[in-house]
């Protein structure tokens, strides 16, 4: 397992002041700040993810919500987007203060090619110009740096997920008051090279050797700040469990070739031990009939969800500098 050093504590609450770093939590932004999640999840993490960044941005905001309609969706999720989201087309008339943009779930070898893709090309144009501070999380912004930057996304070997420490490498507005190394959530397949993004004007805030870039920012033609994150510091504590097991499932299924790894650093002993012996016997046998026994989330607890405090901290400061520019705007 995972080794925090340290810097870092893997409970559930950072217990920063043992090793001398100081927390220092920077005041929420004044209400009245209208923010956009444009969500592209797929119709399984649609609400969740919804949830998952309402808690992020809190209380005082007014959070709008946007949709592209390229995305498929099937009649449940139809039925709440269709309730309380806006296609991108209402993107320009909604007065935004800043924008998040969510990644969708891969299918397309080469990301030009997933069907979404152009109409959040459209997007990335429309912020860039207009001066709208975005953040764009994983996927999201593998699909920004290759319409802004032709960058392309590289395919990993296998997917990476798991919880892994990120260390500050650049000072930034938006890590003021926080730790030099904080635990970050990563789930995907692809990466984008670090001398790809330094080369074309990107700065690097945030890496690890294991993942690679975890956060980088450049300024939009508008002069707004974008925020780039390949990892996802918005999940829950159960989020890769509930993936983990997806996975799982799709392989007994024989929707994929190989058994899925379990993510890293992020399970107790016990549960990775549980889950470790489920994998052996799925992959000598691989039937169906075996989800029924894979282990309950109450047999195969994930560790608490260190990554939480530094995901908020992230976003109150991220939300600072939108309430400055908006100020700076007036």
């Amino acid at each position: 397992m995972l080794d925090y050093g340290p810097s870092i504590s893997p409970a559930a609450e950072l217990d920063l002041g043992q090793h001398g770093v100081s927390w220092s939590e920077p005041a929420r932004p004044a209400p009245g700040l209208r923010i956009g999640l444009l969500n592209n999840m797929p119709d399984s993490a649609l609400v969740q993810t919804e949830r998952q960044f309402r808690r992020l941005i809190g209380p005082g905001i007014d959070l709008q919500l946007f949709s592209l309609d390229t995305v498929r969706r099937g009649p449940l999720a139809r039925a709440h987007l269709d309730r309380f989201y806006a296609t991108q087309a209402a993107l320009a008339g909604a007065g935004l203060d800043a924008l998040v943009v969510t990644g969708a779930e891969p299918k397309a070898r080469h990301l030009a090619d997933e069907p979404f893709f152009p109409a959040l090309a459209a997007v990335v144009d429309w912020a860039d110009a207009g001066g709208v501070p975005t953040l764009f999380s994983c996927l999201a912004a593998h699909a920004a740096v290759l319409h802004l930057d032709r960058i392309e996304r590289r395919p990993l070997p296998a997917k990476r997920s798991g919880v892994y420490v990120c260390t500050v490498v650049a000072d930034h507005p938006l890590l003021a008051g926080m730790p030099t190394s904080v635990p970050v959530p990563h789930s995907r397949w692809n990466d984008l090279p670090e001398a790809a993004l330094t080369a074309r004007g990107y700065r690097i805030l945030r890496r690890s050797d294991a993942v690679g870039a975890d956060l980088f920012v450049r300024d939009g033609r508008g002069g707004a700040p974008m925020v780039f994150l390949q990892g996802h510091p918005e999940y829950d504590g159960d989020t890769l469990a509930r993936e983990y097991r997806r996975d799982i499932g799709r392989f007994l299924d024989g929707e994929r070739d190989a058994c899925p790894a379990m993510p890293e650093n992020y399970y107790t002993d016990e549960s990775a031990r549980r889950l470790d012996a489920f994998a052996a016997v799925a992959r000598a046998y691989r039937v169906p009939a075996l989800h029924a026994d894979f282990p309950t989330m109450a047999e195969t607890p994930p560790r608490p969800a260190g990554w939480q405090e530094g995901a908020a901290g992230l976003f109150r400061n991220w939300l600072a500098l939108v309430a400055a520019s908006a100020a700076h705007a007036a």
